[in-house]
């Protein structure tokens, strides 16, 4: 098993170190997404318009555009050794990837401060006690406790996460077909473009989030992985797990009428007799994603801290201090988290999908198109070698990819005209990334200088 706490961060994985095959991939992220909060982004689809059938269609059409691309992150992995943010410096340049890297804090503590929000709902139910911040802190402690001893012990959580959360589940299912007519669900409503295409978004903006650290739990497969085995074994892990919760979701959101009001509540009390396993599944499932966030969070910190100092490598006590750092952040904004989830919630993903779609357009034409998976890993850590301070390139175009979307946004504050005309109907991920691609590819072919082959680390 080697160190007990993970001795790397942010410095390249050698060759000795490389263990594990691509299964790994598939328990970690079908066991990070068997859980309560892709129960709640798949219940928001029906809670929003659409009608259980064609909501469960869209968030799968959503799993599966979001999760190819994310799944070709992942691919990156065991090539480069990397964590995913390191790398995004071939592309913005050393200085200019802090500017991606900064909106990637953001996501990680949103997450991380919304899924505590309802652990904490079910470890306060198996521990008997009252106070939300009680469960909210033990969650946050936990969290800390795996996240600091590294990516061996998050995988294995991930294992465990993969068992209780098919066992779970699938007896949730049993529950709900057995106390609800289910096929009454279907066809309740008339197909609707508008929430069909906020189904899609849902699915799409939960996958592709996960893109910014994805490479970081894939980087110590051996570097002779194919990687066609990384991106299935990810892709089908992420995808088979989250449409099996959204699904569930948006049944409970049709068939529940008390689950809007209290998620974890209504999952404990259709469970019955079983109630406090439920309770535990939930909190496992969302231990396993909430390490993911806390640990892709360290990453990214020392990501953007090493980009200014030049140092090339973190030892396992400041990535430690980073994670509890980022932790009590976290824990703090859970303590003070807005009693309107589900609305709140939904405007988080979208607008993350706003930011994060013309950063995967960037990073993956660049690494499959234009580099052709070459990298010159040194120059990584160095501003003035050849990747430079700041990508110009890839900064305009990420900005104009933003700027691009704005007419096509349905957010709570704002709605663009586009999207008035289209009836509500959110497409601005698509646009964010057909806009990036179109804008970076030809520009990057012109003025890139990518190395003749990948310099291993």
């Amino acid at each position: 098993m080697g160190a007990v706490v993970e001795q790397r961060s942010i410095d390249v994985v050698p060759a000795a170190e490389r263990h594990g095959t691509p299964i790994s991939q598939f328990t970690l992220w079908f066991g990070a997404n068997m859980q309560v909060t892709a129960v709640v982004d798949g219940a928001l689809a029906v809670v929003f318009g659409a009608d259980a059938l064609w909501a469960i269609v869209g968030l799968l059409l959503g799993n599966v555009f979001g999760g190819i691309v994310m799944a070709l992150h992942s691919a990156q992995g065991p090539r480069l050794g990397l964590p995913q943010m390191i790398s995004s410096r071939a592309q913005f340049g050393v200085y200019g990837a802090v500017v991606p890297l900064v909106l990637v804090v953001v996501m990680y503590l949103g997450f991380a401060a919304t899924g505590t929000v309802l652990a904490g709902q079910a470890i306060n139910k198996i521990l008997h006690v009252g106070p939300a911040a009680v469960g909210i802190v033990v969650f946050g402690c936990l969290t800390a406790v795996v996240a600091t001893l590294g990516y061996r012990w998050i995988h294995v959580l991930g294992r465990i996460a993969t068992v209780c959360g098919v066992l779970g589940f699938t007896y949730l299912g049993i529950r709900l077909l057995v106390t609800v007519d289910v096929g009454a669900l279907f066809g309740a409503k008339p197909f609707d473009w508008v929430s069909f295409l906020l189904a899609i978004s849902l699915g799409a903006g939960w996958q592709l989030t996960f893109g910014p650290y994805v490479a970081d739990y894939s980087r110590y497969l051996p570097a002779d992985t194919p990687e066609r085995h990384t991106f299935l074994a990810t892709f089908l892990g992420s995808v088979i797990g989250s449409q099996w919760s959204m699904t569930l979701g948006a049944l409970v959101a049709a068939g529940g009428a008390g689950f809007l009001a209290n998620q974890v509540g209504y999952l404990g009390s259709l469970a019955g007799p079983i109630a406090i396993l439920i309770y535990l599944v939930i909190v496992i499932g969302k231990l396993a994603v909430n390490c993911l966030n806390a640990y892709g969070g360290s990453m990214t910190l020392l990501t953007t801290v090493t980009a200014f100092n030049r140092t090339t490598r973190i030892g396992p006590a400041a990535r430690s201090a980073y994670t509890v750092g980022f932790l009590l952040v976290s824990v703090l904004i859970a303590l003070f988290a807005s009693k309107d989830f589900l609305d709140n919630f939904k405007n988080f993903v979208l607008v993350l999908l706003m930011v994060f779609t013309p950063w995967s357009a960037i990073n993956l034409t660049d690494y499959y198109l234009i580099s052709r998976e070459r990298v010159d890993i040194p120059a990584l850590y160095d501003a003035t070698a050849r990747y430079g301070r700041w990508n110009v390139v890839a900064l305009v175009s990420y900005f104009v990819g933003i700027a691009a979307q704005i007419p096509f946004l349905a957010q709570k504050l704002y709605t663009g005209p586009v999207t008035e005309w289209l009836g509500g109907a959110d497409i601005s991920w698509i646009i964010g990334l057909l806009v990036t691609t179109a804008l970076y590819y030809p520009w990057a072919r012109r003025t890139s200088n990518p190395p003749p082959q990948t310099i291993p680390g």
